[in-house]
């Protein structure tokens, strides 16, 4: 059922959203892999011995995957459409995992748009924006879907997602915070 949904909502079909539950076990599997592999990025990150980058990527991590579902309900809950956001949400959190075949498929269109003659660095900029805006389109059209909006109303709840996102994802950086450590070679 899962695996339907997510065909059919990358496909622009509402229906999508019927094949996922609106139980909190389902939601609670949906989110268990976008908090499983941050914690094991801070375990990594933290074992090469950089504990606060560790620290404070998991948390803004965990800030940005638990602020879609939050969100999600907040603007059901305005909208008067509680009865949906836990099945939306169950949706938008297994859509994550569209950026998979989304980057392998541009990976193959840019590999194309090389043998066609496009500039490397060019290639890469043109499918990474193709990828951008498509997964943007997707979350979109889950919210639209699932919550039963219209097209503003769902480009609301959108914006809405990617600003707590770039909050919490983004700002910790800004803010001066190390990034997390990339050197492998200090792991045990």
């Amino acid at each position: 059922m899962i695996l339907q949904g997510l065909v059919k909502l990358a496909c622009g079909n509402a229906k999508g959203v019927e094949e996922f539950s609106g139980t909190k076990e389902a939601f609670s599997a949906s989110l268990a892999p976008l908090i499983a592999f941050p914690l094991v990025g801070a375990g990594i990150t933290a074992a090469s011995g950089d504990w606060k980058a560790a620290a404070v990527g998991l948390l803004a991590r965990l800030c940005a995957v638990l602020a879609l579902p939050v969100i999600t309900y907040e603007f059901s809950r305005i909208f008067g459409k509680t009865n949906l956001w836990l099945r939306t949400a169950t949706a938008l959190n297994w859509c994550f995992w569209l950026v998979l075949p989304a980057i392998f498929l541009a990976a193959l269109a840019g590999s194309v748009l090389v043998q066609l003659g496009l500039p490397m660095m060019r290639a890469e900029k043109i499918v990474l924006e193709m990828v951008a805006l498509y997964l943007l389109w997707n979350r979109w059209f889950v919210f639209k879907a699932g919550l039963q909006l219209n097209i503003w109303r769902a480009g609301l709840v959108l914006l809405a997602s990617l600003a707590a996102t770039v909050l919490f994802a983004v700002v910790p950086w800004v803010a001066g915070m190390p990034a997390p450590s990339l050197d492998l070679t200090s792991l045990p």
